[in-house]
């Protein structure tokens, strides 16, 4: 006879693996139930009383990709009206404006552009580490590294050493979605891999790059599959180490082709983001930190997240451009995200992108870090 959730649940509060299997059986587990596990998960990786935040700044440097993956609302053709690429003077200008709010990271991501060089990023690197050297350059998802690599005629980790050796930091867990091909051949056939994915972040890993890893889930997986992405996760992690942190957020349906395609766009409620949060943090024993996406869910349902298995709120991101073109529009500060941990009885800091703590967060602070539209 198999074990009951409970005996499930107690094992991996204690600090012993789940089985794939196992992680399944958890979607019927009652919530509150897996939010108490979750969180005792977290307060054994975490025992301080701090929750953390980053003030950074997420830039979009171009909409115009080839992928044109279903699930994306963002990107644009080439000689589309509304495509663009910024100027790096322009990007240095809103790296400026970060740092002067008291931030630490520059996240770039963009679409799979077909005629930007690697020369082009390497010459932005370089420039951005020279102008504000405390700046962690956290850039670039394995999607475009692949995509630079096949433009380039050149290996994976020769495009991750060349953009290394100009300032590249770390790497963000973007393109990820769902590591199944079943999957990925239906919702973005013309992006990398599963396995490519992987191996980009096994060469950023061995090149002493720490990365980040994402899920985003609820459009046409299976529960099996999305445990098999954290597996794929956990595999990696195993023997890289790695990875600093999770982030699964839902797939947001507003205004993108794949909605249009399904016969009944998904609904996730709030109870599926916590429920995916706290199965990740009682899945994914070795990799140290979970982020509760308020950027998809607003800050509400974010800070319940630091009861299911987070201990992060991700980035004040002062921008961002993806997420809201399906629609979805929520913002923030880092006054209010400081508020929101505090007001879960936990102690707020700033941090970097490797959880490094800036500092904590006073109680009575007055910031203009808020994430918005930009030009």
């Amino acid at each position: 006879m198999g074990e009951s959730y409970a005996q499930i649940l107690d094992r991996a509060v204690a600090g012993n693996r789940i089985s794939s299997a196992e992680a399944v059986l958890l979607f019927d587990v009652p919530l509150l139930e897996l939010g108490w596990a979750a969180d005792a998960c977290c307060r054994r990786l975490h025992p301080s009383a701090t929750r953390t935040f980053l003030i950074g700044r997420n830039i979009n440097y171009s909409n115009v990709c080839i992928s044109g993956c279903a699930f994306c609302a963002f990107f644009r053709g080439g000689a589309h009206p509304e495509a663009y690429v910024l100027a790096i003077e322009k990007i240095l200008e809103k790296v400026g404006e970060m740092v002067a709010a008291g931030g630490t990271e520059m996240l770039l991501q963009g679409g799979l552009h077909p005629e930007l060089p690697l020369s082009w990023y390497m010459e932005l690197f370089r420039a951005v580490a020279a102008a504000f050297p405390t700046v962690q350059i956290h850039a670039l998802s394995p999607s475009e590294v692949t995509h630079l690599a096949q433009r380039e005629t050149l290996a994976t980790v020769a495009v991750l050493q060349c953009l290394q050796s100009a300032g590249l930091a770390s790497i963000p867990g973007g393109g990820a979605e769902i590591l199944v091909e079943r999957v990925r051949s239906r919702i973005s056939p013309r992006k990398c891999t599963a396995a490519q994915w992987l191996a980009v972040m096994r060469e950023a890993h061995q090149l002493g790059m720490p990365t980040t890893a994402t899920m985003m889930y609820g459009h046409i997986e299976t529960l099996a599959e999305r445990i098999e992405h954290l597996a794929r996760l956990r595999a990696l992690q195993d023997e890289t180490g790695g990875f600093i942190g999770f982030i699964p957020w839902p797939f947001q349906p507003g205004n993108t082709p794949l909605a249009r395609q399904l016969s009944r766009p998904p609904a996730l409620g709030g109870d599926e983001f916590l429920r995916m949060l706290a199965i990740s943090r009682l899945y994914l024993d070795n990799i140290p930190n979970l982020q509760s996406s308020w950027v998809t869910q607003g800050v509400k349902l974010g800070q319940m997240g630091l009861a299911f298995g987070a201990n992060d709120l991700g980035s004040t991101m002062m921008e961002e451009h993806v997420v809201r073109a399906a629609g979805t529009v929520f913002t923030s500060n880092a006054d209010e995200l400081a508020r929101c941990i505090r007001d879960m009885n936990f102690v707020p800091a700033q941090r970097t992108t490797t959880y490094q703590i800036v500092r904590e967060w006073p109680t009575f602070c007055v910031t203009n870090v808020s994430m918005g539209a930009s030009s």
